[in-house]
Parts: structure tokens; C-alpha cells; sequence
């Protein structure tokens, strides 16, 4: 008893360190679980039912002969492929040989002759008799990732995201040319512009939350994203104002550009990972669609330093910012494409969007200090209807 008063003495008089006494619950858990583990669940008996299993398809390689699939285990239970089955009819397979534990990934390559241009829906089915489909839409070659291949994602990145970027932002001397009250119309539009970027990353990223693993959270990583590239931002955001005693509009100006930039590397890997799958008709066409949807992301860049006289050099900087993560999100599409890391990109794109209008939502106000004045909830839907215009030209 005395020993017990004594150390609950020191623990009160502060003997032991802080961070002692505060890895000691964490310490204790870690224990309990440990012991609970060893010991096989003790009063908890046997499960009875089938096997709870699940197997999400992560990515599709078609090569001569072969069909390839990299399917991962998303059920609490082991799961062992037995068979596989194209279009209703038995194929022969190799890989995945024993059982998949829980998160683990395997390559399942199915020997069936398929033809270009063709659907194809495969079917894999477990030991326990559970049947997992997988549709292929159109049937194409995957292309090598060799250097030729990462080559023509830079030009597609730069076709889709640099160009129309840079192009967009010979706006400026038209802005510095409009009076004070054009211009809160202008900022209201890029506000525009900026909210239906949020509004399809976000839809583009549950979407594909939807294909991939839900192990690792679904349609949640969209939000985890875009609550923390919400905070990182602010948190960069207040931390620059400070160190320049206010926000100024070259700041605003790069909090823009990175959030296109984000959005911008969600959407090369969108591109990327289509392209790799034969899913992306490049066209004139769709090339022409993206140039005219993303050019207006220019604008936005421009408007919050329409007072200002930014040097060529700083105007290069922040077009390479917003447009140049196009060319990275379509090698990380093309070549480690995954769906549930691309829905958190999206996800943090969106984010770092919303972040940026609130920073821009003061511009709007005018003499009267309102935000929602007439003029700018015109601006606002210009913005939107100009965005969801020309991306009607667009189709992945």
C-alpha cells in the first residue's frame, strides 16, 4: 500500500514526463488488443455462415491473348479464385494461386483470344461459389509504358492543361482595362468558374470512389481529401498573410493557381488512366473541348491581379502551377493508375477550390458592402453556365 501511495504521489507532483504520462492509455490499449489477439477472441466462439467476401477489379490490361486483371480483397475474409469466366463461357487463368488475405492485391491473366473494339464482361468466382463481374466496354490493346508512351501523356498534359492555361491568361490587359464595377463582375465570375471546378471534382471523385476499393473508405476519401486540402491551404494561406501583413492579390492569385493545379492533377489522372485502357478517343475534337473548358481557368488567375503589374516571369509561374500538374496526373494515370488515390485527388482539388472562393469571396462586396448584389449573382452564373458550356465538348 505504501509503494502504491508513493507512486501515485509522483504521478501527482509531476515527476514523470508529459509525454509519459500521455502515451500511457495508448500503452495499456495497445497491451489489451495484443493479449486479446493472442488469445483468439477468448468468450467469442466460432463464426458460423459463409465467408463474408469481396473483390474489387483495380485495374484492366489487355494484351494479345490475355486478359489481365489486378483485383484487390476488400472483405474481412480470405478469398481464394477458382474460376473465370468471359462471356458466359469458362477460361482458363493463371495467378492468384492461393488464398488473397484481406487488402492484399493479386494479377489474374485469363487466356482468352478477344477481339478489338469488342465488350467483354468477366466473371471470377471463389471457392465458396461467390461470382465477382467485371465489365470491359471496349476491348483495346494496353499500351506499353515505355518512354514514347510517357512521352505523348506529357503532350496530352501539356495540350489539355498548360496551353489553355497560359491562353486564358491573355485576359489581363482586357481586365485592367474594365472599371472597378466590371471588375467585381469579372472576380464574381471566376467565383463562378472556380464553384462547378469544386462541384465536378467533387461528383468526378465519388464516381470513382464507386469503382475502387471500399476498404479503404469509398466515397469517404473524397471528403477526407477535401477537408484536408482545405486545411493545408488555410493553414499556408494565414501563414503567408501574415508574413505580408494582409492577403494581397498576388497571393490570392497563387492560392488560384494551385487550386486549378489541384484540380488539374485529378484530371490528368482521369485522362491518363482512360487513355491506358483505350477508353479516350483523342481526337481534334475533344482536344479543341478541353483547350476551350479550361481556358477560362486563365481568367480566374488573372482577375485578382488586374491592379498589379506581375512580371512576365511571375505570370509563367503561376500558368505552370495551374496548368503543369495535368502532365504528372496523366503519368500517375497511365502508369499506377488507382482509383480510390485518384478519388482522394479529386477530393483534395475540390478542397483546395472551396478554400480558394472563400479567400475570393470578399472581392466580390460592393460600396454597400453586400457579397450578393445583383451584378455579382450574375457573375456567378455566368461563370457556372460558361464552365458547364463548354464542358458539354468534353467526354472521357
Amino acid at each position: 500500500m505504501e509503494g502504491r501511495a508513493a507512486t501515485v504521489q509522483e504521478l501527482r507532483s509531476g515527476r514523470y514526463p508529459a509525454w509519459l504520462l500521455g502515451l500511457l492509455p495508448l500503452l495499456l490499449i495497445m497491451l489489451a488488443v495484443g493479449a486479446f489477439a493472442l488469445l483468439d477472441g477468448p468468450g467469442l466462439g466460432e463464426r458460423r455462415g459463409p465467408p463474408a467476401e469481396e473483390l474489387a477489379v483495380e485495374r484492366t490490361k489487355l494484351t494479345p491473348g490475355v486478359i489481365e486483371l489486378t483485383v484487390r480483397n476488400d472483405g474481412p475474409d480470405s478469398v481464394t479464385i477458382a474460376q473465370a469466366v468471359v462471356n458466359d463461357a469458362f477460361a482458363q487463368f493463371s495467378g492468384a494461386d492461393g488464398p488473397i488475405g484481406r487488402l492484399e492485391t493479386a494479377t489474374v491473366r485469363i487466356q482468352q483470344p478477344w477481339i478489338e473494339g469488342e465488350a467483354y464482361e468477366v466473371a471470377l468466382i471463389t471457392s465458396s461459389g461467390g461470382t465477382f463481374a467485371h465489365e470491359i466496354p471496349v476491348a483495346v490493346e494496353t499500351p506499353a509504358n515505355d518512354l514514347s508512351f510517357f512521352g505523348l501523356m506529357a503532350l496530352l498534359g501539356i495540350y489539355v492543361g498548360v496551353i489553355p492555361v497560359a491562353l486564358g491568361m491573355l485576359w489581363l490587359p482586357w481586365v485592367r482595362r474594365i472599371p472597378p464595377s466590371w471588375l467585381r463582375v469579372v472576380m464574381a465570375i471566376t467565383v463562378g468558374l472556380l464553384g462547378f471546378l469544386a462541384i465536378d471534382a467533387t461528383l468526378e471523385g465519388f464516381e470513382l470512389a464507386g469503382e475502387g476499393s471500399q476498404a479503404f473508405g469509398g466515397a469517404a476519401l473524397v471528403l477526407v481529401g477535401g477537408v484536408v486540402s482545405y486545411l493545408l491551404l488555410s493553414g499556408v494561406s494565414e501563414w503567408v498573410a501574415a508574413r505580408k501583413a494582409g492577403a494581397t492579390g498576388g497571393t490570392l492569385a497563387l492560392l488560384v493557381a494551385i487550386g486549378i493545379g489541384l484540380h488539374n492533377l485529378g484530371e490528368g489522372v482521369a485522362i491518363g488512366s482512360a487513355y491506358s485502357v483505350g477508353a479516350l478517343a483523342l481526337g481534334a475534337f475533344l482536344v479543341v473541348g478541353f483547350a476551350l473548358h479550361n481556358t477560362t481557368e486563365g481568367l480566374a488567375i488573372v482577375a485578382p491581379v488586374a491592379h498589379l503589374r506581375p512580371t512576365l516571369g511571375r505570370l509563367a509561374v503561376l500558368g505552370l502551377v495551374a496548368g503543369a500538374p495535368a502532365v504528372l496526373g496523366a503519368w500517375i494515370g497511365a502508369a499506377a493508375f488507382n482509383a480510390s488515390v485518384a478519388a482522394f485527388l479529386f477530393g483534395f482539388g475540390a478542397g483546395a477550390i472551396v478554400q480558394v472562393i472563400v479567400q475570393l469571396a470578399p472581392s466580390l462586396r460592393d460600396d454597400a458592402g453586400r457579397t450578393l448584389h445583383p451584378a455579382a449573382v450574375a457573375g456567378l452564373l455566368g461563370g457556372m453556365a460558361l464552365m458547364f458550356t463548354t464542358g458539354l465538348l468534353v467526354s472521357v
